[in-house]
Parts: C-alpha cells; structure tokens; sequence
C-alpha cells in the first residue's frame, strides 16, 4: 500500500461532466510565437485547402495519390497548364472526379516525363493512399533528381534522409497535416544543382518575392527502435520531461540545469500535427523563459553528443524523452514519491474497491472521480506498457486500466501538482508503479461456491497508420477480437463473406467481434479498401 497523505474529505456531487480540460502549468503563458507547419504551407501557397483552407479537418483527411500530383504541378510550375489542359486521351477511372482533376489527369497522360504513369491497367487510382515513401518520390524529383538513376523508388527514404528529409518517414499512409509538414521540411533542402529549394521556388513564382522562410527553432520528430518517435530541436537533438516539474515546474535548479540545459526560443515551428495550444512558455524562478508541451517544461541532456543520441532517457527514474503520444507519464512527489500521470501532468488514482478489469464507481462517485480514457499508446520506458490497458464500463464507454484496474481523475485536483485525492475516504489514491499489484478488494477471499466457465480468449487489433497489421491473426474458436482504432480517420471491419462488419470507429473507438466458427475471414475496411486489408484464422 502507498504512503498515505492527509486524509481529505470527500467532496459533495457536483453537477459536471467529465474532465477533458488539462490543468494549465502554474505561471505559464501561452506561446504566440509558436506557428504550425499547416500555417506557413497555406501562407506561402504550398497548400490550398478545401472550402474551409487548412483547417483541422482538412488536416486530419488522407492524402490521395490525385493531391500528391496536383503538389508536384504545383511546384515545378506546371499547374495552370494542367487545369487548361484539353487533351481527350485519359485514364480509364478519370471520372472518378470531378471536370477540373480530369484535365490534370489527361495532362499527367500526356506527360509521362513527369513520372505519374498511374497504377497499371490505364488506370491512375486518384482516391488511394499515398505513402511516406511515394510522397519524398515526389519532393526528391522536384529538388531535380531522378527516380531511376540519382536513387531507385526503393531507395526513396533514405536518399531523401541523406538530403534531411525525414519528418514523414515510415508511414504507409499520409494524412495532409504530413503533407504540410513534409513541404515546409522540403523549403529548406538544396536541389540538385545545390540551389536552396525555397530560393528556386521564389524565383520561379510558386512562392511571393516577399515571402521568408520560418525562423527560429523547429520541434522536429527523431525516431529510436526502442522509444519509437520523440521530440527534436531543429538540429535533432533530443528534448526531455522531468518527472518532478509535475510538483513544481522549477525543479530542475542549480547543477541540474547545467546537466540539463533549457529549451527555448521566442519563435517556434511545430510539425502540422501538433496542437499549438498544447504549447506555453513559463518564466522560470530566475527569470529565464523555457518552453513547454502540455505542461512539461522541455530540457536537452548535456551528455547527448550528436543528434540520434536518447542517452537522457531514465535517467534517475526522472528524466525521460519528449513524446506528443504518451498514454501515461510519471510525476514524482517529495512527499509522495512517483505516481501515474495523464499526458498532461494531471494526477491518476485507483480506487481500492474495485476489482481487476471492473469499476464500482458510478453516479455521483465518477461525477467526483472522472473516468480517464486515452488513445495513446507510449508510456516511459521504465513502465511496461503491458500494464496499460482498458475496461468496458456498464455503460460501454471504455476506461484506461493499468495492471487491470481503472484509472481515475479527482475532481477537486486544481492546479498543477495537486493531490488532493490522495487518502481520501481510505479508499482513494495515487499509483506508485513500482509498489501497485492491485485493490484490497481484489485480494479479499470470495467464500460463495463458483461455477467454473470456460476462458474466453482475447486477441486486439489495432488499426495504425492505416493497416490492420502485416500478418494474419490466428485465434482460438469462441475468441473474442477487439478492434481498436488509432488513427485520426475513421476506418471500419467488413468481412467479405459478410460473416462481421464493425461500425465507422473513430480515434480511440473499439469494436469486438466474437469469432465462434474455424475457417479463414478475410475483411477490409470500406472506406479504403483498395488498401487497407486484413485476415483472421479461426482454429
């Protein structure tokens, strides 16, 4: 059992709603310098949007093979003959839009220099996916180099890494926020001849005289085998969270901001995926000013030597690497010690009566303590990300878990660092990762005489990045299969023998299928189905 704090009196019901707000950091600012990669695409004409500009649904949308062509047009210059174009030769699927698209599609016809033969079978497949892969194709033939003999399609990741493109790499699909970030990235690149791509496009036009290119520092994304995708200054170094800013943002003091130095910058370009309002600037006790991302002050590590180095993660238990998709962070107490946080620093607490994978609080209890919910998949790499999970409450709304128990907010947390919930009727409390191993009431011995049932078995896939995953998933007969949903799009599970559909699942939605026949279900998702496809092997 925890160390327990004061105990605290029980607040009486409120009439609210769920916690979905953040607690802002204590003395923070909010950032008016920082400036997403979608903002400078659509000022400087790179993207146009579609009747609401580049918006937030917009953004969220999956780029398409015809939107990829049309940017290519864009920036060798060649657009407005391609929507002028009057040639009568097209693909075969060119009705598939609209009058306009099918002049560019008649233009890519007749230009077979340009790379954009189509898909085979004269056909161009407008409305499929466009990879990470396909897309740096496109930017590395307009720095002027040519697929074929400067680098092979195979090759078109990592020649494009070699020139410092590699904010998109690894993805099978792209949405247009990774299209915007992939275009800004690209200004800065030289072409072939060693021009800068941003001076070749300003002299050609595609971009105003009177434009400049985004100054200042970059959150760029570096990617490790081990701690998957975390955040970068623009010269890729790695940035930091400190566990104990959870408690007070001034923590760091002293030799420890010489081992751990600030980061910050007036101006700030972000990749169009992030939210600027998750990012602030706070004015540290000493008066200098450091960057934050929802709520966690952003540090270097001294004893990172060169960009690709992560040396600062776990340190002491304390320091772990900047990441837009935790799930679970730590915050660390004096008082307390470590103890699980949301991604925003906010206190998690279990509840001591309930029992592995089942809440008993409910009515005016998760009016007072909020259910908390994430989609999320990173944790700090001194937890094991098994231990994070999910239940299904009564009501079917889903519940993170952690070792199998919900995870809840309090609601009288208020500002940064509170906890307020800890000891609250000897029933609430924070969790120490190290010491949980579950409730008191998960231990009590249950005297009343059971019938045994039979295991039911349960398998997940989870939808990323536009894939069900890249082998078939064998289960027992009578499993059952959760379908979770990660990305931005909504995608659904139609079997082809018409066997299960699932329903549109948005982000963070599940679906559970109960497989009771042997035999092989292949399925696919409607919306994609050119694509995005999947089996399952009943045994």
């Amino acid at each position: 059992m925890l160390t327990r704090l004061k105990k605290l009196f029980l607040v009486t019901a409120m009439c609210t709603t769920m916690i979905a707000a953040p607690l802002g950091t204590a003395s923070a600012e909010s950032s008016s310098g920082v400036k997403s990669d979608a903002d400078t695409a659509f000022e400087l004409g790179l993207l146009i949007g579609d009747g609401n500009g580049v918006d937030t649904a917009y953004l969220s949308k999956a780029s398409t093979r015809l939107q990829a062509a049309i940017i290519s047009l864009r920036l060798n210059g060649k657009l407005k003959d391609a929507l002028a174009f009057t040639g009568e030769t097209n693909f075969s699927d060119a009705a598939q839009v609209g009058k306009a698209n099918q002049s560019v599609l008649a233009y890519l016809k007749s230009k077979p220099e340009l790379g954009w033969q189509g898909a085979g079978n004269n056909r161009f497949e407008p409305s499929a996916a466009i990879s990470s892969q396909q897309f740096y194709k496109v930017i590395l033939e307009n720095l002027g180099y040519k697929s074929g003999s400067d680098f092979t399609y195979q090759q078109s990741e990592t020649f494009a890494a070699s020139h410092g493109l590699k904010e998109i790499a690894g993805k099978s699909s792209l949405l247009n926020a990774h299209l915007a970030t992939s275009l800004v990235e690209a200004l800065s690149a030289h072409t072939k001849n060693g021009t800068p791509f941003f001076d070749t496009l300003q002299a050609s036009g595609v971009i105003a005289s009177g434009a400049a290119l985004p100054q200042g520092e970059r959150i760029g994304i570096g990617q490790n085998d081990k701690l998957g995708n975390y955040f970068t200054d623009k010269n890729g170094r790695a940035l930091y969270f400190f566990t104990k800013d959870a408690e007070n943002v001034n923590a760091c003091q002293g030799d420890c901001l010489k081992n751990w130095p600030i980061y910050y910058d007036a101006n700030l370009q972000i990749p169009a995926w992030l939210n600027k309002a998750d990012f602030a600037v706070i004015t540290r006790t000493d008066g200098a000013k450091q960057l934050t991302y929802k709520n966690w002050p952003l540090y270097y590590f001294a004893k990172d030597s060169k960009p690709g180095d992560v040396t600062g993660e776990g340190v002491g238990g304390v320091w772990f690497a900047a990441k837009s998709d935790y799930a679970i962070m730590l915050g660390t107490s004096k008082e307390a010690g470590n103890y699980l946080t949301d991604d925003y620093g906010r206190a998690l607490y279990y509840f001591d009566k309930d029992t592995s994978g089942k809440s008993v609080c409910e009515g005016n209890c998760l009016v007072n303590w909020p259910a908390y919910s994430s989609s999320s998949a990173s944790v700090p790499s001194t937890i094991n990300g098994s231990d994070i999970g999910t239940i299904t409450r009564s009501d079917g709304s889903k519940q993170a878990s952690y070792k199998g128990f919900p995870l809840y907010y309090f609601l009288n947390d208020k500002a940064h660092g509170d906890l307020n919930g800890q000891g609250v009727n000897d029933v609430w409390y924070i969790v120490d990762p190290a010491q949980f191993n579950g409730t008191t009431a998960s231990t009590t011995p249950n005297t009343t005489p059971t019938t045994p049932v039979a295991t039911v078995k349960t398998y997940n896939v989870d939808i990323k990045e536009y894939s069900f995953g890249k082998e078939a998933l064998t289960v027992e007969a009578g499993s059952k299969v959760i379908f979770t949903n990660y990305d931005e799009m909504k995608h659904n599970a139609v079997a082809l023998d018409g066997s299960f559909s699932t329903p549109l699942l948005a982000k963070g939605e599940t679906y559970t299928v109960t497989f009771e026949k042997p035999g092989t279900y292949n399925y696919f998702c409607e919306p994609h189905k050119s694509f995005m496809t999947g089996q399952i092997i009943v045994k």
